[in-house]
């Protein structure tokens, strides 16, 4: 009778997710980057378009300050500064008051069904005892060593990121990570954070590795570009031949992404020196009988339905369909397949606080874009961008390398406190705008370094904060939820520095390929730098194992160790002549 119940529970709540799938999937997106059927036409009055942006930077400042400073939960914040500037917009608009359904159109149904579907395939994974079983795996493979341990998962995480997507991963290794802390004694805040850095470097490195990409994989498409206008009503045509494909992402990130993760590994390992030190010694028969597969039968089906769900990420490039359909779909799917345990136990693991700061967040900044601020930073931009060079050879090389290094490191700032997916998603038609306006004599080239700008910016400047990507946000959901809450400080004092780090290093990148190599030398520039960071590498690793340290140590090899020792023995030596001087 109880399982009757629980049958007919288990198809009521199915049916229900289903309906909100297929209600996804009929909305669509709308031009604001939302998922709305509805499309928002505002017109902010005559007179006033100046203060409704400043008063939309005020919101943005004050919600981030309490963030910033914690006085309140993000998500209450996020739906304070979300209202407010719902309520800033209603005031300045020409249009009547928005309807709730109208509002609705602000949120990205995309990114939150693509959290919501894998949340509850996560939940039913959980049961099984896959995640316990890899963090058992993982502490093998270690033999023990924290550091080890700490290179493991952030490779697996960075090359899940890149093939899979940096939400789904660290949905998935969250849960492994906490419990492997958990069973190894140490700290978990430090190793979700590590990973989650991991997850947006990797993630950067494909077009479905991270969700900017893959906006910008779809709204700067050549099909796309071919069909977009100016907001006078030009064509921006002429500039298809820039657009980018998913094998460019690639071709163009991946090279720079690789230059990136050594001296990330090596940051982290100075960062926390105290915390990934040391060695955990288990006994790997008891953790093995005590953390195994709870339920092979349940794993086998609920992981070849994920497996599906995965292989239909991959071919999204071609089929065109919705990651959100795709996520959901496959957590109905695998509700029904699985209805033999408790329905409460998935559905407990959706982070429902983490959604709803996604939807603050999202009407949030797109009110603001309403209001024209946005634009007014875009507006900016392209100024700061004209300020250097002119038309001339040697001017337009000044005028291009400048404007790699405004759009990158605008992109990296702002992306890091404003979540770089509605971002990304305003920043689009504002590249397409600067790339026209600065065309010469037909020539968009200018183009194609601002998208590759765009994306490194997007993707690298989420690890500056908490809040600057949804990786960040999600990992720091589950984690609370677990017990251990992570601050935005706490994240902040490891991510920024990262993010510098690594913005500086793709700067680097890509005023080589670019700017030195230009349309025709591009290619070449970038295979000479692949080349010297794979042989940096090698030697960097035989270097250290030459000294007999393990493969992470050796990864992250600095010399440090032989400078103490030259800088010892000089004092020593001076200190032994000193005394036979003074003898």
């Amino acid at each position: 009778m109880n399982s009757h119940l629980f049958t007919n529970r288990t198809r009521q709540v199915s049916f229900a997710l289903l309906l909100m799938t297929g209600f996804m999937m009929l909305m669509g997106r709308s031009s604001a980057g939302g998922g709305g059927g509805v499309s928002l036409d505002v017109h902010i009055r005559d007179g006033m378009g100046s203060e409704a942006i400043w008063v939309g930077l005020l919101i943005l400042i004050g919600v981030y300050t309490l963030i910033i400073f914690e006085w309140v939960h993000r998500t209450l914040a996020a739906a304070v500064g979300g209202l407010l500037a719902v309520l800033a917009l209603n005031y300045y608009a020409v249009e009547d008051t928005f309807t709730l359904a109208e509002i609705t159109t602000m949120i990205d149904w995309e990114t939150i069904g693509l959290l919501l579907g894998m949340m509850v395939m996560v939940g039913i994974l959980s049961n099984t005892g896959v995640f316990e079983y890899f963090a058992v795996l993982s502490y093998k493979k270690s033999g023990g060593s924290i550091w080890t341990l700490v290179v493991i998962l952030c490779t697996v995480t960075a090359v899940l990121s890149a093939f899979l997507d940096n939400v789904t991963t660290m949905l998935l290794l969250t849960p492994v990570t906490i419990q492997l802390a958990k069973v190894l004694d140490i700290k978990p805040i430090p190793l979700l954070i590590s990973e989650v850095l991991f997850s947006n470097i990797g993630g950067a490195a494909t077009m479905i590795g991270d969700p900017p990409n893959i906006m910008i994989g779809s709204g700067l498409s050549p099909d796309k570009i071919a069909s977009a206008e100016s907001a006078d009503g030009v064509s921006y045509a002429y500039m298809s031949q820039y657009g980018v494909t998913f094998n460019d992402f690639i071709i163009e990130m991946a090279p720079g992404i690789l230059m990136c993760v050594v001296p990330s590994f090596m940051f982290l390992k100075w960062f926390y020196r105290d915390e990934f030190a040391g060695t955990r010694i288990r006994d790997v028969a008891e953790l093995e009988a005590k953390y195994g597969i709870k339920d092979m039968q349940m794993l086998k089906v609920a992981g070849f339905i994920l497996v599906l769900v995965i292989l239909n990420f991959f071919l999204h490039p071609i089929t065109h369909i919705a990651v959100s359909w795709i996520a959901l779909v496959g957590a109905v799917i695998m509700l029904l397949a699985t209805d033999r345990h408790e329905l409460e136990e998935p559905l407990h693991h959706v982070e429902w606080t983490t959604l709803l700061f996604f939807a603050g967040l999202f009407v949030l900044v797109h009110s603001l874009q309403y209001m024209g601020v946005i634009d007014f930073i875009g507006t900016y931009v392209e100024k700061s961008i004209r300020f250097f060079g002119d038309d001339s050879a040697e001017g337009q090389t000044v005028r291009l390398a400048a404007a790699i290094l405004i759009v990158l490191w605008v992109s990296a700032v702002a992306s890091a406190f404003i979540d770089n997916i509605p971002y990304t998603a305003t920043m689009i038609p504002i590249v397409l705008q600067i790339s026209h306006n600065m065309a010469v004599d037909g020539n968009a080239y200018l183009l194609e370094p601002l998208i590759w700008a765009l994306a490194f910016g997007a993707c690298l400047g989420g690890n500056g904060t908490l809040i600057g990507a949804s990786a960040n946000v999600v990992t720091a959901g589950m984690s609370e939820d677990a017990g251990y809450p992570i601050s935005f400080n706490e994240f902040f004092k490891a991510g920024f520095p990262v993010m510098i780090l690594t913005t500086l290093i793709v700067s680097f990148y890509m005023l080589l390929v670019f700017v030195v190599g230009g349309e025709d030398g591009a290619g070449f520039i970038k295979l000479i730098l692949v080349g010297i960071t794979t042989v940096g590498i090698i030697m960097q690793l035989a270097r250290g194992r030459a000294k007999g340290k393990s493969f992470a140590e050796a990864l992250v090899d600095d010399e440090m160790d032989a400078i103490g020792e030259i800088v010892a023995s000089t004092k020593s030596k001076a200190a032994t002549l000193m005394r036979s001087e003074e003898e």
